[in-house]
């Protein structure tokens, strides 16, 4: 990174700085903010990365490139610590730790139905649900979904389902469910499982014991002796899952644990959950931009970034000295409770807090491993083909359909050592002769490429095209129209019976394909990628073909618009169930007239 031609003089800005809190930005020649930074005292903090001795070399090579500085006033130090946080997702500045905004943690859910559904949870949340959360992962939610159902037997199905059956599926047969679809239960018992699982989804595991012991009791001296052997069933399932998941050992009902490691300039943030008592898992966190930077900055700016606008419980507990007070009155604020941040764990909060440091250590040490696997297969391909050393970005395409009916092209890219999965991209092809593979990957890559030498995106090292030397002539051709002709270009043709190990690689200025031995390293990571590129596709295709299918059928039926087909769709759980339905099943949906349910039945038959 080149430094400023003309050396930055801070004394005017310095000298017009007052002594309150804000948030100030340090801008580069290019006009990027390459940091963002909050203080106490503005004066102060913007004046300190001006002394004459500043000890960290990252802080140096900040400075050295700055040419302006502009700052904002805040009523508060936690005023500013939130609109540093906007800034910093704004601009990602270069010298900022960033961590990413992973902010669609899973949840469980119970509907407000009248027979409330358990299901599984991700994205914004409705009125009239009741939302458990949130989870570190997604295997949680459904473990936790499966020990629900066992104990408490709550339904899962969706309402379209729900609302159209004549019997009881697989999960009463299973005694995961009650069956209210078909009032094998009444509301009331219902809403009283229901109430069991909300209390042990909150930690009252003991509350549910009790109520479930008394009703046992109940039912003996009644004598109704199957309903007793009911509510015995499910406390013997309620005490597994307690002996299973309950941290005994552990007083607080809801708390985050949250470690940091570095390991070889690598670093990682483990985060521990407990909810309602119980150890719910762990997710880590590798935040960029983190060199040179110590671990009391990177906790700090993880607490920053990932609690800010997400549900928090009301005690973290930090395993570094770091300043809390602008934090926790942000949280508080923020929760609407009281939210504290706890530097110093003791005893068996110690132990948890060492739990977390090893798995932070841990995951540095397979993330290390990873790397240096997938960085030796970059590194045996770069000296099979011939490549540069300085090869990193790789692209790959890939063509599917099903005889020529919804056409879809997939773009995977490999970088960093890694497949980036947010930066996959997809594209539904049309207006092309169905079946035609060469102008289904012209379109492709024309739409990409385009944008790319217009300076929308990061120019890739090398393009693998699925496909060989007519696939391979096209994306030449393309990639000459767009003014990219100097990437590497290379087909990959599947061989013969097209078994994986017998591929052959096709090069636009080489007359004979090139070929590498089944256990070369080098092999696996164009297998891996090329395989990739073509899940991608076909997960794609399918789901454009099946969306296509599911609507043309009633689509080109004349009567039938957009609500009736909505209406049909809704009330049979979907095209299967209306083509399984009769003309007088088909009439009683709102809008179906006689004559059209007649119409309906004939053209699907």
């Amino acid at each position: 990174m080149s430094t400023n031609p003309t050396i930055f003089d801070p004394k005017p800005v310095l000298k017009t700085l007052p002594n309150l809190p804000g948030v100030y930005r340090m801008i580069n020649a290019q006009d990027e903010v390459i940091y963002v930074g909050k203080a106490k005292d503005l004066k102060k903090r913007v004046s300190s990365y001006f002394l004459k001795n500043l000890p960290s070399p990252r802080t140096r090579l900040m400075v050295s490139n700055i040419v302006r500085i502009e700052t904002t006033v805040t009523r508060s130090e936690a005023e500013a610590l939130l609109l540093e946080n906007n800034f910093i997702k704004s601009f990602m500045p270069r010298y900022n730790v960033l961590f990413r905004d992973d902010k669609s943690y899973p949840y469980i859910v119970l509907t407000g139905d009248e027979f409330p559904r358990l299901a599984f949870h991700r994205g914004t949340q409705r009125k009239g649900n009741e939302y458990f959360g949130p989870f570190p992962n997604s295997v949680a939610v459904r473990e936790s979904i499966q020990l629900l159902q066992k104990v408490f037997r709550l339904r899962t199905c969706e309402n379209t389902v729900f609302a159209n059956r004549s019997r009881p599926c697989l999960q009463y047969q299973i005694e995961r469910c009650t069956a209210p679809c078909v009032d094998y239960i009444s509301a009331e018992d219902y809403r009283r499982d229901v109430a069991h699982a909300t209390m042990f989804l909150q930690g009252r595991e003991q509350q549910v014991m009790d109520e479930l012991s008394a009703k046992m009791m109940e039912a003996a001296e009644r004598q109704e002796y199957e309903l007793a052997t009911v509510y015995r069933d499910r406390m013997q399932s309620l005490r597994q899952v307690q002996a299973r998941q309950f941290v005994s050992d552990f007083n607080i009902s809801d708390a985050d644990i949250i470690a940091c490691a570095e390991e070889a300039g690598e670093y990682c943030v483990n985060l521990v959950m407990i909810r309602g008592g119980r150890h719910i898992g762990d997710k880590s966190f590798f935040p960029k931009n983190a060199d040179g930077c110590d671990i009391e900055s990177l906790t700090e700016a993880f607490l920053e970034q990932h609690y800010v606008g997400q549900k928090m419980p009301p005690l973290i507990f930090v395993g570094v000295p770091i300043e809390t007070a602008a934090l926790e009155e942000v949280f508080t604020e923020q929760a609407g409770r009281r939210v504290r941040i706890n530097t110093k764990p003791i005893g068996d909060k110690k132990v948890w807090m060492k739990m977390a440091q090893t798995n932070a250590e841990l995951a540095l040490q397979q993330r290390a491993t990873l790397h240096a696997s997938q960085q030796g297969r970059l590194q045996a391909l770069r000296e099979a083909l011939d490549l540069s050393e300085n090869t990193e970005r790789i692209e790959c395409f890939d063509i599917s359909h099903t005889m020529g009916e919804a056409t879809v092209a997939s773009c995977v890219v490999f970088d960093k050592g890694a497949m980036q999965n947010s930066e996959y991209r997809r594209y539904n092809i049309s207006g092309i002769t169905p079946g035609d593979d060469y102008a289904a990957m012209r379109d492709a890559l024309t739409r990409r490429y385009k944008k790319i030498a217009a300076g929308e995106g990061k120019v890739p090292d090398l393009i693998f095209i699925d496909g060989g030397k007519g696939q391979l002539g096209v994306a030449v051709e393309v990639m000459r129209e767009v003014g990219l002709s100097d990437i590497l270009l290379v087909g990959i043709a599947k061989g013969e019976e097209r078994k994986p190990g017998l591929e052959q690689m096709f090069f636009a200025d080489r007359d004979t394909p090139v070929s590498l031995k089944k256990d070369h390293p080098g092999l696996h990571l164009l297998q891996q990628i090329r395989d990739e590129a073509h899940r991608f596709a076909i997960t794609g295709h399918r789901a454009r073909r099946g969306k296509a299918r599911m609507h043309s059928s009633l689509e080109d039926i004349g009567g039938i618009g957009a609500k009736r087909r909505q209406k049909l769709l809704t009330r049979f759980g979907g095209l299967d169930g209306v083509k399984n339905a009769s003309v007088d099943e088909l009439a009683q949906v709102d809008g179906i007239s006689q004559a059209l349910a007649d119409k309906i039945y004939g053209e699907l038959h």
